[in-house]
């Protein structure tokens, strides 16, 4: 018969071993580094002594997480390690986590929120929560956003269109949605932000990648605005859209504005968790 819990095992619990929080932050400073490192720089940024440092690489060099060049002495993050990684990567489901942060990031803005994926014809919309006393914003699961009126499609064109197939799938979808948007009469367009030649859609795109995220106000529908921030993943590609919109009545709509901030914030942390470094 199994003994029961002493009263001080939920306390040992949350205690930990420090030993183990300690070693880590050699782990977490070779996961950030763009290479293998000496002992001594290694120490450096994990704040520790070489000595103290050096006792630990010996114990994660027999576990396998850590390798040691025997010609540069460099340390290096070693195999077990990457099959950590892997497994972690192969098991997490970025809709699913971003799902899990939008509560939390609903209480901060105040305004309704989404998430979109590319989809077979575009930025998709697969998520929907709308925050109480906001204006409804006629648009729906399922939805394909527009390239280029859309804080959506916009941030897509911008962070999924740079290169190899990505921008040969998205540049003909750019182009054909600017001769549609060109032939549309004046009358049809009480909208703001609305581009109508080739450098107008460059300067959108050099805009948002310089800001880190897209924006819109008044460009899809009159009265609204939104934001749209890039999720990466590990090989730094853009896994989702993180969206956030509103009457511009009540969302600040200023880049630096408090919506901006928390959604660039989130999605920052989102494209971390799922294993993409942000270059310094």
């Amino acid at each position: 018969m199994a003994a029961a819990d002493s009263p001080d095992d939920g306390e040992h619990l949350r205690a930990g071993i420090q030993s183990v929080e300690v070693g880590f932050e050699l782990l977490n400073a070779l996961s950030r580094a763009p290479g293998a490192l000496m002992l001594r720089d290694l120490a450096a940024a994990a704040g520790m002594s070489a000595a103290k440092a050096h006792r630990y690489l010996v114990s994660f060099q027999r576990m396998g997480l850590v390798m040691q060049d025997p010609v540069s002495t460099r340390y290096d993050l070693g195999p077990a390690a990457l099959r950590l990684g892997l497994a972690s990567l192969s098991r997490i489901d970025a809709v699913k986590l971003a799902r899990e942060r939008v509560p939390a990031l609903l209480l901060e803005t105040g305004h309704t929120l989404a998430i979109a994926v590319w989809g077979n014809q575009g930025p998709t919309m697969v998520h929907w929560a709308e925050a109480p006393q906001t204006v409804p914003v006629t648009l729906r699961l399922g939805d394909v956003m527009p390239l280029l009126t859309s804080a959506t499609g916009r941030c897509f064109a911008t962070f999924m269109g740079t290169e190899g197939r990505d921008a040969e799938r998205i540049a003909p979808m750019i182009r054909d949605e600017l001769a549609r948007l060109k032939k549309l009469p004046n009358h049809a367009m009480p909208l703001l932000d609305v581009p109508q030649t080739t450098q107008a859609v460059q300067d959108i795109l050099n805009e948002t990648r310089q800001h880190g995220l897209a924006r819109v106000v008044h460009s899809l529908v009159p009265g609204v605005g939104g934001f749209c921030a890039p999720v990466f993943d590990a090989q730094g590609r853009l896994s989702l859209g993180l969206v956030v919109l509103g009457s511009v009545a009540t969302l600040d709509t200023q880049w630096k504005g408090a919506p901006a901030a928390a959604l660039l914030r989130c999605a920052r942390q989102l494209s971390a968790d799922l294993g993409h470094l942000s270059p310094a």
